[in-house]
């Protein structure tokens, strides 16, 4: 990056700090090319405070530090934007973020398979006694992948039905055994996100129906 810190006449650019899980605008601060270096270097946000006229790490008195994820610069280069994750509020009112929500941000769903897929890393470290999870890991790779099939197989079958909260159900079974399955293989979903985005992205995506043994190019992320 080659910012510009000569636009503003206290050679400081503003600083837009965003939840990398969830998309949240978290606040707004001050960098000077000093700031953005302490930043880059110990990957916390690091701001400069015009009152004070010194750097200050967001976090260093709460303990709530922003861990960097990623720093953009806007087209002008004047401005950054910041991904960060957050380690507790970021306001000093106790708010999840420095604009107005008293109550924690509502997690989309992303951020709840996240969100279970940390309680599964919790479960297979831990091993608490009588956990399902911790138990399944126990079992090893075989099993697991074998209780993805039988999901699999029972989801199918609920499909043929008309029971919609039984489809649901199922589904979710699927869906929690296949995130301990990426774990097991130390995936993250993620990390499969980030492939569907990658296709995403293909002008044409080659499509094969294993069944009538057709190729054909279709946008199929985004139909």
């Amino acid at each position: 990056m080659n910012l510009n810190y000569k636009k503003y006449t206290d050679g400081l650019i503003p600083a837009i700090v965003q939840n990398a899980e969830n998309g949240a605008v978290l606040m707004l601060g001050f960098m000077n090319e000093e700031a953005v270096k302490a930043t880059e270097k110990s990957g916390r946000v690091t701001f400069f405070s015009r009152s004070r006229s010194q750097l200050w790490t967001k976090g260093e008195t709460s303990g709530n530090f922003l861990d960097v994820v990623s720093i953009t610069a806007d087209c002008d280069e004047d401005t950054l934007l910041i991904q960060a994750k957050a380690s507790g509020p970021v306001c000093h009112t106790g708010s999840q973020t420095c604009f107005g929500e008293r109550e924690p941000i509502a997690k989309i769903p992303m951020d709840l398979l996240l969100e279970l897929e940390n309680v599964i890393d919790e479960r297979r470290d831990q091993k608490p006694e009588n956990s399902y999870v911790a138990g399944l890991f126990e079992k090893g790779i075989n099993r697991i992948a074998q209780k993805v099939g039988e999901e699999a197989v029972e989801l199918v079958i609920e499909a043929k039905d008309n029971d919609a909260g039984k489809f649901k159900s199922e589904a979710a079974d699927l869906l929690f055994h296949y995130l301990i399955l990426l774990r097991a293989k130390g995936v993250s979903i993620m990390d499969v996100v980030d492939v569907l985005k990658k296709r995403r992205n293909e002008s044409v995506i080659q499509f094969r129906d294993d069944t009538d043994n057709l190729t054909t190019p279709l946008g199929i992320y985004g139909r």
